[in-house]
């Protein structure tokens, strides 16, 4: 791994700004056994669903709870990862989640404006003492919807989110007021790059009219301290099991349901906390 864990100025860049951008966090050969695992996993693609973006399209993807013992697992439970998490978050984190979003070829669709805590304070949580590490999976650019996000937007704190299609999203009149003070940022990204990113930082992205495909993988983090004081669809605190940088080579492209201790996955019946502000 060339780039890991984030340095103390990659750190304060993301306190400041709300994200950071680490460029080759992962090497081509680690990103390529996660492309190639994702790419051809049928458990995979047969536990995804889709969301309305309220443009006409939809956004596939699939989620999951615990990190299990799959490709998948290495990297959301490799020390890197997980040491950056630690580092950004003061303390030690658990597993929150982990998606792959699937913005295929021509028909993925947008996310709308949003703040990843706007859904999760809906589950007990609260603090927003959680980041995310989104990886690219496939190459990230302006032409087939790579993320946009609003550069300190995360000191705004909670803004309140209403439904958009399927999507809940943050109060427009509100996020268009902020782009008139801060910064836009189209996040485009080579496979392997990854950013971490605040929960409070409001971010969308654009359907991919393009003939490019854009998966990226998500692995969320809430910090120990901060467990949630009530039940919800995403767990508990859950000790996580780190394994050093080098366990993903030796994972090679180990798919659902090729390991004795897979993954949990979270029915989208259940995963309300996109779609709904109950």
């Amino acid at each position: 791994m060339a780039n890991s864990p984030l340095t103390r100025e990659q750190i304060l860049q993301y306190r400041h700004q709300g994200f950071v951008l680490a460029k080759g966090f992962f090497d081509r050969e680690e990103i390529g056994l996660l492309h190639r695992a994702a790419k051809e996993d049928r458990e995979l693609d047969r536990h995804s669903f889709a969301r309305a973006d309220g443009e006409g399209g939809q956004v596939r993807l699939s989620l999951w709870n615990h990190p299990g013992d799959t490709i998948y697992g290495m990297f959301a439970r490799c020390e890197s990862v997980v040491k950056s998490a630690e580092a950004i978050l003061d303390g030690e984190v658990y597993h929150y989640h982990s998606k792959m979003i699937m913005k295929d070829a021509n028909v993925g669709g947008a996310w709308t404006w949003h703040q990843d805590y706007g859904y999760w304070y809906q589950n007990g949580v609260l603090f927003p003492l959680l980041t995310s590490a989104f990886i690219a999976v496939d190459p990230a650019t302006r032409e087939n919807g790579c993320m946009q996000v609003i550069a300190e937007s995360h000191q705004l704190g909670r803004i309140d989110h209403v439904l958009t299609g399927d999507q809940a999203g943050a109060d427009m009149e509100r996020v268009n007021e902020v782009l008139k003070r801060l910064p836009l940022v189209y996040v485009e990204m080579d496979p392997g790059d990854t950013v971490f990113f605040d929960a409070n930082l409001l971010h969308r992205s654009d359907r991919n009219r393009s003939d490019k495909p854009r998966w990226s993988m998500i692995c969320c983090y809430n910090a120990a301290r901060n467990d949630p004081y009530r039940e919800s669809h995403h767990p508990r605190y859950t000790p996580l099991s780190v394994v050093p940088d080098s366990a993903i080579r030796a994972a090679g492209v180990r798919r659902f349901g090729e390991s004795q201790a897979d993954v949990a996955w979270l029915d989208v019946r259940e995963d309300q906390s996109a779609s709904s502000l109950d």
